[in-house]
């Protein structure tokens, strides 16, 4: 009986201390777009995926013409030229899979040319956050970034603005939307988080 009594008491203080946290919310999606070294990256990479993009198309029409010209032919060549001319566009077909893996794949060219323009700035992001909870005591920080978790956060301590200023921006340039205002009914559908790499957390990083 005792020994329930004590369980509570530990409890009952847990929950009072939990409380006595201080906490505050940012929002990861509004700093970086107002971040004008993130805008510049995501230009070059947008840049990127569309010469990529281009290049496979070209590809695809290569493989497109070779297939209809051996549709138009086929019943004309002999066996041996058949093959060939299969064989021909079974390696046309690798090379586009080939190219689409290289550039769009797990470790391929888009995950690394994202990493190395985009994460140094959202490491600034980070140390920003990392230095203002340090300063003020905050115990926890919560991304409200198409967090389903977060249904209600208010102004009062939000702290978006303040990582931007001690990161020498000024906020404000690009306003906060209504997409990126946490639901308050947990019926409608939470936005897709758009930047996959800030939702990892703080007491997470290294």
């Amino acid at each position: 009986m005792k020994r329930k009594w004590v369980i509570g008491l530990l409890l009952v203080v847990a929950a009072q201390l939990a409380m006595a946290q201080k906490y505050a919310c940012v929002n990861t999606d509004y700093v970086l777009r107002n971040v004008p070294d993130y805008a510049d990256a995501q230009k070059k990479i947008d840049r990127l995926v569309e010469e990529w993009r281009v290049e496979i198309e070209e590809k695809q029409a290569e493989l497109d013409h070779m297939r209809a010209e051996y549709e138009q032919e086929s019943f004309l060549l002999p066996e041996n030229l058949k093959k060939r001319r299969q064989e021909d566009i079974r390696l046309k077909e690798q090379e586009i899979r080939e190219l689409q893996q290289k550039h769009f794949g797990a470790n391929g060219d888009l995950e690394k040319r994202r990493a190395e323009l985009m994460r140094p700035v959202q490491d600034r992001v980070y140390s920003a956050i990392e230095r203002i909870a340090q300063d003020k005591g905050y115990a926890f920080v919560f991304d409200k970034a198409g967090s389903p978790t977060v249904l209600f956060a208010s102004k009062k301590y939000d702290i978006s603005d303040e990582v931007l200023e001690s990161m020498g921006y000024r906020p404000g340039l690009v306003q906060e939307t209504a997409g990126d205002e946490p639901q308050k009914s947990s019926s409608k559908k939470s936005k897709a988080p758009s930047n996959p790499e800030m939702r990892t957390p703080l007491s997470g990083r290294k």
